[in-house]
């Protein structure tokens, strides 16, 4: 990154941290957040092509830049179990996320589990027939496993 890209986070930054302290409105950050991820994205374009254009004579570089775009972080932070203790071995970590997970399938009732509220008929409420579905389809939204979009199904 040169010095005018690294200006321009630093100006988001500042601009982030007035705003939330009520000194900068929120237009003004918007527009420095706008301008700071534009040169970011154009910054970042140009160097992943200088990388492509290069790749024949430079291979190290690419690979580098690759092999870093690959890493991820291979641990998973502490973890509270069902009693409420911290959970930092990876074994004990693998089942508290297990019975976590398991517990959707199981039917068990964990402290996991979100709480309805009270108030809601959910008995008496009747869901979305196919044919309301049907009838009004959402063509904006992605085509499904049967590969054909909602535009050309008709309605």
């Amino acid at each position: 990154m040169n010095k005018e890209l690294l200006g321009k986070v630093k100006q988001k930054k500042e601009a982030y941290r007035g705003w939330k302290q009520g000194q900068v409105a929120w237009e003004e950050y918007r527009e420095t957040v706008r301008a700071a991820r534009d040169e970011v994205r154009k910054a970042k374009a140009l160097i992943e092509i200088s990388l492509a254009r290069d790749v024949k004579d430079n291979k190290k570089n690419f690979y580098r830049y690759v092999s870093d775009k690959r890493r991820m972080r291979e641990n998973v932070g502490p973890l509270w179990n069902e009693m409420g203790d911290l959970v930092t071995q990876d074994m004990e970590k693998a089942k508290v996320l297990n019975d976590f997970f398991a517990s959707v399938f199981t039917g068990k009732c964990l402290s996991y589990t979100a709480q309805v509220t009270e108030g809601r008929d959910w008995e008496n409420a009747e869901p979305p027939t196919v044919g309301e579905y049907l009838r009004n389809p959402k063509v904006h939204k992605s085509i499904g496993p049967d590969e054909m979009h909602l535009r050309v199904c008709g309605s």
